[in-house]
């Protein structure tokens, strides 16, 4: 009896090990030059660098490498708490540019989807593949009701848990 239970085990680990989450769309081109600059981040479901993070922007800048400079500043614990800064540099993978890595320590290279953008260059989400986290981002800190409610539908259509989703908290201008 023992043995049929690891073999049962062992098969259902293998087959646990072997399923993939389903692919996830990438908008069809993106315009870096148009990208680059600051994101601010109207909500997410926060790594735990951004559990507590207040005012959360991401800065992008184009390297000569083709690399992404990369500048995520946010308050820690209030408003007014202590700015945090981390520096992770973005590695373009594919050649529509959508598909990035994003480098926090070296060797890894975390995967980050653009996945909406409109054509305006005002509104983007970014995902990841195996849907754990992801970031609703805006140029400015603030957008309308009707605007994010299209946003955070949108994520859920991706297979994200709503339920996980925080909205950022920024300062009033």
């Amino acid at each position: 009896m023992t043995l049929l239970k690891i073999i049962l085990v062992s098969g259902l680990l293998l087959i646990a090990g072997c399923s993939s989450n389903r692919p996830m769309d990438t908008v069809e081109q993106v315009d870096l030059e148009r990208f680059m600059g600051d994101w601010y981040v109207i909500a997410n479901i926060p790594t735990f660098l951004e559990k507590n993070a207040f005012n959360p922007v991401e800065s992008y800048r184009l390297n000569p490498d083709g690399t992404v400079a990369t500048t995520f500043a946010f308050n820690a614990g209030a408003l007014d708490g202590q700015q945090k800064v981390y520096q992770p540099r973005g590695f373009i993978r594919d050649s529509s540019n959508a598909i990035w890595g994003m480098q926090f320590v070296w060797p890894i290279k975390a995967d980050y989807r653009i996945v909406y953008l409109d054509q305006e260059y005002q509104y983007t989400v970014i995902g990841r593949t195996r849907r754990d986290y992801v970031w609703i981002m805006a140029r400015a800190p603030q957008i309308s009701a009707a605007k994010y409610l299209e946003l955070t539908q949108f994520v859920a259509t991706l297979g994200y848990d709503l339920d996980k989703l925080r909205k950022a908290e920024h300062s009033p201008d």
